[in-house]
């Protein structure tokens, strides 16, 4: 990777911008007889689906992240358990790729945990794709030239393993943020966001414009950086989730108005994320998170511009 890339990388991963996301009881009928097993695994692993799509449901409606902040490991290590339990359920490991990088990107502060929470999410995902296709099982480490001809490949009914193993790969280059060769994989993050923003641009609420957009403006234009194209992303963004996905406007703050010092932009933003209300099904939590984060940023606003 050229050295404008790597410093183009190390100054989008320096904004934080990621830090903005039991015991199965066994149905009783498996029990009765070894003719079932079959019928039992299946009956399993859809009680361990259901009980992860519920468990998802919850945090990402909870309105307070003090309460997910502190019950939240609790959750990541029964998900651990299902999936010891069912090592090749790739709706298992999807989710729980999906929580250990969101719970790592909004909770953790301590530079080695986010290390390893950060490492089981992208393993978990690069599971989940080796599940649906055994020939991608060495996809990261193939050459780029491969690797981004195959995500060229990525249809819709994939959008959502890869949007997952895209977030995490970028949770993970965050975490290890200091590792040149981590950071040199962000690349790889960028080709499968791009292919996302083809095949399924709404999906998540337009989040890999989000990604994109920042892609565009890790550095002044000056050095290469392309501010028009970063604004296009994040107002489609906004556009796509109807205003609703707080987090887009508080990105689209902190990575484009202030990179152009436009604080009437700046301002507006994070005023309307302030003002508007959280509690929209399915992003609870992240819009609380985005308001936290607003508060913060309008707080400094003075010492920025």
């Amino acid at each position: 990777m050229s050295a404008m890339r790597h410093l183009r990388y190390h100054r989008w991963i320096a904004t934080g911008m990621l830090r903005r996301l039991a015991v199965i009881a066994f149905p009783s009928l498996c029990l009765l007889t070894l003719a079932t097993l079959p019928a039992c695994s299946r009956l399993v692993s859809m009680a361990a689906n259901d009980l992860a799509d519920n468990i998802s449901q919850a945090i990402a409606n909870n309105d307070d992240p003090a309460t997910v902040r502190e019950g939240g490991p609790a959750y990541l290590l029964m998900l651990d358990g299902m999936i010891h339990s069912d090592p090749e359920n790739e709706s298992l490991l999807i989710k729980a790729s999906a929580l250990y990088n969101t719970y790592g990107a909004a909770f953790v502060q301590d530079p080695e945990r986010a290390k390893k929470l950060s490492t089981r999410a992208l393993d978990y995902a690069m599971r989940a794709v080796c599940v649906r296709y055994p020939d991608d099982c060495g996809l990261r480490q193939a050459d780029f030239e491969v690797f981004e001809a195959r995500i060229q490949r990525i249809e819709r009914q994939d959008v959502p393993l890869f949007f997952t193993l895209g977030a995490a790969w970028a949770g993970w280059i965050q975490a290890h943020k200091a590792d040149l060769d981590a950071v040199a994989e962000l690349s790889r993050v960028e080709a499968i966001m791009q292919r996302i923003v083809i095949d399924d641009e709404s999906y998540r609420q337009g989040s890999a414009h989000l990604y994109l957009g920042a892609f565009a403006i890790l550095v002044p234009p000056a050095l290469g950086g392309k501010p028009e194209v970063a604004r296009d992303h994040f107002e489609r963004a906004i556009t796509l989730s109807n205003g609703d996905n707080l987090m887009a406007k508080v990105v689209y703050a902190q990575q484009y108005a202030r990179m152009v010092y436009d604080r009437d932009l700046h301002d507006r933003l994070l005023t309307e994320v302030l003002a508007a209300d959280p509690n929209v099904p399915e992003m609870v939590l992240q819009n609380t998170l985005a308001q936290d984060q607003a508060r913060a940023l309008l707080a400094n606003a003075d010492d920025y511009f």
